[in-house]
């Protein structure tokens, strides 16, 4: 979906300042929504795709404000409310209502410390025709979905070189949205900074992205 998350490219955002020694968590209470989101996400009620996009349905002025794992947590409760883990009257008191269930997934010590360092998988070992080869000169299409999407709008309509086949994984697009996983190959794509940003950039300088079949067409 086009949205304030999709900010590559974009003017006014100023200079990306890189933190030197910087450390995994900033404060403790991150360190708590992440693991707050690898433990509820052990309900399977929901996939990677889909917590991405609840991030992305933040409204554009509460996601400027918010700082990266505030948005975490501000998609982590919607997708706990929509799929009944609580209430919002439970989120705002910080207390189950009495007629509540108790249920606790089985998540051990040793599984957790399993998701956080390998996380689930999403590549699939089907058979899928690759549409394009490497080498191949393909373009990104020029599509705005109003769901979720890994196609960054600087690439649309732009030109890229395939340069290397991934293998096949699931499509971020239908899976947000529980609509199947769409297996499909994902490859590295070259792309001339210059086609993306225009004859200000650095003539010898590229841009690879990752891309899946749907984003690309033949040229």
């Amino acid at each position: 979906m086009n949205g304030v998350h999709d900010m590559g490219g974009m003017h006014g955002m100023g200079p990306i300042v890189e933190e030197k020694s910087e450390p995994v968590f900033h404060y403790e209470w991150e360190g708590r929504i992440f693991a707050m989101n690898r433990a509820m996400g052990a309900w399977r009620k929901w996939n990677l795709d889909a917590s991405r996009h609840s991030r992305e349905l933040i409204p554009p002025a509460e996601y400027l404000r918010m700082s990266y794992y505030e948005r975490w947590l501000a998609g982590l409760i919607e997708l706990m409310v929509q799929s009944g883990l609580t209430t919002r009257a439970e989120i705002a008191s910080g207390a189950p209502v009495p007629e509540s269930i108790k249920t606790v997934p089985i998540l051990t010590p040793e599984k957790a410390a399993f998701l956080v360092a390998k996380g689930i998988s999403t590549s699939r070992n089907v058979k899928v025709t690759a549409r394009f080869q490497v080498g191949q000169q393909v373009r990104a299409r020029n599509m705005h979905p109003v769901g979720h999407t890994r196609l960054p709008r600087y690439a649309r309509g732009k030109f890229g070189t395939i340069h290397r086949d991934h293998g096949v994984f699931v499509f971020p697009d239908t899976n947000a949205h529980f609509l199947g996983e769409k297996p499909q190959h994902v490859y590295s794509v070259r792309f001339e900074a210059r086609e993306l940003w225009g004859a200000q950039s650095g003539e010898k300088d590229s841009v690879y992205l990752d891309m899946w079949d749907d984003y690309l067409e033949s040229t």
